[in-house]
């Protein structure tokens, strides 16, 4: 009787994902209009990846996004759109994310960074770069800044992950894997507001805009990128940390920790003891979310002008 009840319900839950997934390949087909890249594909490591460059300005701001953000330039639309008149501005979308093919390229930070240098280069976006990392993409950015000093000009930090916060931190990777299968079946399609980022309910996007979001959320969610990426991040969360500090103006936008897996008190101390070490560096604590880019966005655009406009001067 109880195998037979067990054999019922595993019937059930093979036939809700093969729906699922049926429905989903549907859909992607009728999205396929909206999942047309804005930018410029260029060919890195023998796959593409796009860059999207927008504004104006002799300084150019490059936006590096955390892990898992299914759609960078989506992400970082609300704050580059105050920067724009000021600053020429681009965003690479690593492999697996946004617009950019899905790989089996390696995660760790040297390759990223190479792809991302090799891809502003091809799309004729020229150093030296100011980076603006958010989350786990701020050990990219300090790796680059340490490798090629003459193309970092300075670091705008969104609430950066420092080396320091990967030493205790503990990872799931089946829960990631469980998230990744999750997505190629469709199942995120029946989760309420699983598509709606804090871009699409804080920021400016618009209607269109969001519609766009949505396309790409669906094909670029817990992508095979993004999880050999966390399975790489203590590896170079201890390359990075075992680095010199940049010798580079960096200045620091920080969360209360909320959407950071640490709290508050941890995640700002954190921060605090690396802008501390830092020869050049400011701090500026915000009691927003993780996603501070796209709720103070204001703050953050003004900050970064009057920052780049004095201390970074030169």
């Amino acid at each position: 009787m109880i195998i037979n009840i067990l054999l019922i319900f595993i019937g059930i839950v093979f036939l809700v994902i093969a729906f699922s997934a049926a429905y989903h390949s549907m859909q992607l087909a009728r999205e396929k209009d909206s999942f047309v890249p804005m930018g410029e594909m260029v060919e890195v490591d023998h796959q593409k990846m796009h860059v999207y460059q927008e504004g104006g300005g002799q300084e150019t701001l490059v936006f590096m996004s955390g892990n898992g953000t299914s759609s960078p330039v989506f992400d970082f639309t609300s704050l580059f759109t105050l920067l724009k008149d000021q600053y020429k501005i681009a965003v690479v979308e690593k492999q697996g994310y946004g617009f950019s093919e899905i790989t089996d390229s390696p995660r760790d930070v040297h390759t990223i960074m190479s792809q991302t240098r090799k891809a502003l280069a091809d799309s004729g976006v020229r150093a030296p770069y100011i980076l603006v990392p958010h989350s786990a993409s701020g050990l990219e950015a300090l790796y680059w800044a340490h490798k090629h000093p003459d193309e970092v000009k300075a670091i705008i930090g969104l609430d950066i992950a420092v080396p320091a916060a990967y030493e205790n931190l503990k990872i799931n990777i089946p829960l990631f894997r469980f998230a990744s299968f999750l997505a190629k079946m469709g199942i995120t399609r029946w989760i309420p507001n699983a598509s709606e980022s804090s871009a699409m309910k804080e920021g400016t996007l618009t209607e269109r805009e969001k519609e766009i979001n949505r396309a790409v959320f669906y094909r670029r969610t817990a992508t095979k990128n993004m999880l050999n990426e966390v399975k790489e991040i203590h590896c170079n969360a201890e390359k990075v940390g075992n680095l010199p500090i940049p010798d580079v103006p960096i200045l620091l936008f920080a969360s209360n920790g909320e959407g950071t897996g640490w709290d508050k008190e941890t995640w700002s101390r954190t921060q605090r003891d690396f802008i501390q070490k830092a020869r050049q560096g400011r701090m500026i604590e915000l009691n927003t979310p993780h996603s501070v880019h796209n709720i103070e966005y204001h703050k953050i655009a003004t900050e970064t002008k009057e920052f780049l406009n004095h201390e970074a001067a030169g």
